[in-house]
């Protein structure tokens, strides 16, 4: 039987002070060499009967534990027991569960410990009824059988000391075609933030962005991401060289807001070694995703959603780049 530890912090009505955390038991997880798991998935029911605001979470796993998104849901989303399920035979998917319920967490790729902590006061809602669900990714690339431990703490605060409801943005390029034998770059330009904004609430964007996470696999040298303005000049909202193993996430300190800008803009760097061409996908294939919270209230997403040709690019010499359109996709956050 797998075990795992999930440590939730739920919230008493009236209180003043954080609860002490409750645990749940799943895991461990066994992996023969080469062994691969893409669709397993983990959830608990709260059972609370008013919202609990988050103010952290943290995971502690090993190697081989390759990724992991966790979100909040109503209670009868997945319906069946908890503990550890195949996510297709509940039909349960990462973008329904997005606006369904929202985000709660992801894993940096193969980082064996992570915390994403916010600063007092900020903090992510989840409503009365809900249940907590996990998509995880396990890949053992070794040649020994290995035994993988997991826990998530989640850290809450009372409602009075919450100042910042936070929700989730994230876009992805799906739109890959890492080269064989160089240097690449994939770039999504001109997610139109502004107009959808001003079809919703009648004005141009006023959000700030608080946290942020990249994710990309071994191949991956880096990510940045960018807000752009009417006039085509940008601003670097957050970014990093850091290759997969390393927490990626980190708070944006202070947030960045969205005010002046219209357009969201990200890159994904990779190094391919390989005979072959490398595109979106698990195992030794790559992703391009960025995920970031923010005081909005809508959630937002986008990016190339297909698994589309990503095209010829152009090769600078140094680098071939690679260029797409994004589409925008935002749903309302308040629950």
């Amino acid at each position: 039987m797998w075990r795992a530890l999930l440590v939730i912090a739920v919230a008493a009505c009236g209180q003043d002070t954080a609860p002490a955390p409750r645990s749940f038991a799943f895991g461990p997880y066994s992996l023969t060499p080469g062994q691969e798991i893409t669709d397993q998935c983990v959830s608990v029911t709260l059972h609370n009967d008013a919202p609990i605001y988050v103010n952290s979470v943290e995971l502690t796993t090993g190697p081989g534990f390759h990724h992991s998104n966790w979100f909040y849901v109503p209670e009868f989303v997945a319906p069946g027991a908890d503990g550890t399920w195949q996510c297709g035979d509940r039909n349960f998917l990462d973008v329904v569960a997005g606006v369904q319920g929202g985000v709660l967490f992801a894993q940096s790729t193969q980082a064996t410990h992570e915390l994403q902590a916010f600063a007092p006061g900020v903090a992510i809602k989840i409503p009365a009824h809900s249940r907590i669900i996990g998509d995880t990714h396990l890949l053992n690339a070794g040649d020994a059988a290995i035994t993988i431990p997991l826990s998530l703490a989640i850290a809450e605060i009372p409602k009075a000391d919450v100042t910042t409801e936070l929700a989730a943005l994230s876009f992805e390029n799906q739109a890959l075609g890492l080269p064989p034998h160089k240097a690449s770059k994939f770039t999504i330009t001109a997610c139109d933030i502004a107009s959808e904004h001003q079809a919703q609430f009648g004005r141009a964007p006023d959000f700030s962005i608080y946290y942020a996470l990249p994710h990309y696999h071994t191949l991956g040298t880096g990510l940045s991401f960018e807000a752009v303005r009417a006039d085509g000049t940008s601003t670097v909202i957050y970014e990093t060289t850091h290759r997969v193993g390393d927490a990626l996430g980190g708070i944006i300190d202070p947030p960045f807001s969205m005010v002046g800008y219209t357009k969201i803009r990200f890159s994904c760097s990779y190094d391919n070694p390989r005979d072959t061409t490398v595109h979106w996908g698990f195992g030794d294939q790559e992703m391009c995703v960025f995920l970031a919270f923010t005081n909005s209230t809508r959630t937002w997403g986008g990016g190339a959603l297909m698994y589309e040709n990503p095209g010829p690019g152009v090769d600078t010499g140094t680098e071939v780049d690679f260029t797409h359109g994004c589409q925008v996709i935002s749903n309302d956050a308040s629950h």
